[in-house]
């Protein structure tokens, strides 16, 4: 929403080739209470006065010598490239209304003026305009709001990627079908997987030598979508050792909340679990 202030504070370029006509508008917008109004009767001094201004409205007069209202709108229209031209034209003539409704003006007033009429006008096109801004600088800014959460959110993601790598041997994510859709780290060696062995529904090694028992309660926990932190399972190697690994894990959810699948982080805890060998 906008204030009083707001509207009474906005810019104006009072456009007409007649200085008594300039003097009763000056005069109108005054006792109105506008603050910020600026006059010329050269029309070709329009465009560079708009240019260093951006006014918020442009009473322009249609009929003038050199350059009529019509052809300073045309050249508006190279600096408002977004289409919009603040223009609200006098005229005398009827039929000029639609031409100029037609080449870019919001809106017009009829000479001999209304006093009453232009300055309903005028406040109406000014509250439109500031609005229009007040809307384009608020999508600028969400804009760009987007623009850095979405970078920090992609920092965030890599700053986490860096921490899981630097604080495990191996960080993985498995589809909701329990297969490997992101690997980092030796993975499938830490997790023993040959060529021969497969994956069943949660991602467990069927092959391999791992504790029947302790493999049972990790797969259960995936089963039934559990968070699990640091449990250690272990296997027996061909050469009679055994090999103990550290897994914590949690399930991920898309936003409608159905579960996609597992982010897991391990590492081998071998030499902490077997410290005398």
């Amino acid at each position: 929403m906008l204030d009083s202030t707001e509207i009474l504070n906005a810019s104006i370029l009072v456009v007409d080739d007649l200085e008594a006509n300039v003097l009763l508008l000056e005069q109108m917008l005054d006792d109105a209470g506008y603050q910020n109004v600026t006059s010329t009767t050269d029309p070709r001094a329009v465009c560079p006065l708009h240019l260093a201004h951006r006014y918020d409205l442009i009473l322009l007069d249609l009929q003038m010598p050199d350059m009529d209202g019509f052809q300073v709108m045309e050249a508006l229209k190279e600096i408002e490239t977004d289409g919009y031209l603040p223009v609200l034209v006098i005229t005398a003539q009827p039929d000029h209304k639609l031409r100029a409704l037609q080449g870019g003006a919001k809106d017009f007033v009829a000479k001999p003026f209304d006093l009453l009429e232009v300055r309903t006008r005028i406040h109406n096109m000014l509250e439109v305009r500031l609005l229009y801004r007040k809307l384009d600088n608020y999508n600028k800014l969400l804009e760009q709001t987007v623009l850095e959460r979405t970078a920090e959110l992609r920092e965030s993601e890599a700053r986490f990627k860096s921490f899981t790598e630097l604080s495990s041997d191996w960080y993985w994510e498995q589809d909701a079908q329990g297969k490997f859709t992101r690997v980092s780290g030796p993975v499938l060696e830490m997790l023993g997987i040959e060529a021969d062995e497969r994956l069943d529904g949660t991602g467990s090694v069927l092959a391999g030598g791992w504790n029947a028992a302790e493999r049972a309660l990790l797969d259960a926990n995936i089963a039934a979508r559990r968070p699990f932190l640091d449990f250690v399972y272990s296997r027996s190697n061909a050469d009679g050792t055994t090999q103990y690994l550290q897994v914590s894990g949690e399930p991920m959810f898309d936003s409608a909340s159905r579960f996609i699948g597992y982010r897991v982080i391990g590492m081998d805890v071998t030499a902490r679990m077997r410290p005398g060998e």
